[in-house]
């Protein structure tokens, strides 16, 4: 697996209680600027409507040697999940706090774009305070163990 990008800021402001991967439906510039790693997902996120979850936001710029028929940057793209999986979630973000962001793009073994979505709630600011305590406690721990 080639990971195009990464959604840093998912965890910072959710904790991820889920992980589901899905498919999207893409046009042809769309994969080969995928392929070109021309993607940010950092403002993108997952919404359900009429039964299907949509990617908002994401932007895969325009391909460079794409001719008149290149895709909308912005455009919302379809992700392609099970029915039954789509209810599962559907459940989960009707519950109080929930929502659903993008992670990571990926090319999987055999050239497909996938992605990989969290189902989380998202964090209070003392949740963002001691995960910044952990972090710190174990990088002092990796450098005192670096010195023995």
């Amino acid at each position: 697996m080639k990971t195009i990008a990464r959604n840093k800021k998912a965890f910072r402001e959710i904790h991820v209680d889920d992980k589901l991967e899905v498919g999207m439906v893409l046009t042809g510039t769309e994969i080969k600027s995928i392929r070109a790693g021309k993607v940010t997902i950092d403002q993108a996120h997952v919404q359900l409507k009429k039964g299907e979850m949509w990617l908002i936001g994401a932007n895969i710029a325009e391909y460079s040697q794409g001719s008149y028929n290149n895709h909308a940057p912005d455009r919302p793209r379809k992700l392609l999940l099970h029915r039954r999986e789509i209810r599962k979630l559907k459940a989960k973000v009707d519950q109080r706090g929930f929502t659903i962001l993008p992670i990571s793009l990926y090319l999987n073994d055999r050239g497909f774009a996938k992605m990989q979505i969290g189902v989380g709630r998202g964090k209070q600011l003392h949740d963002k305070r001691l995960d910044l305590k952990k972090r710190d406690i174990k990088r002092e721990i990796d450098r005192q163990m670096k010195d023995r």
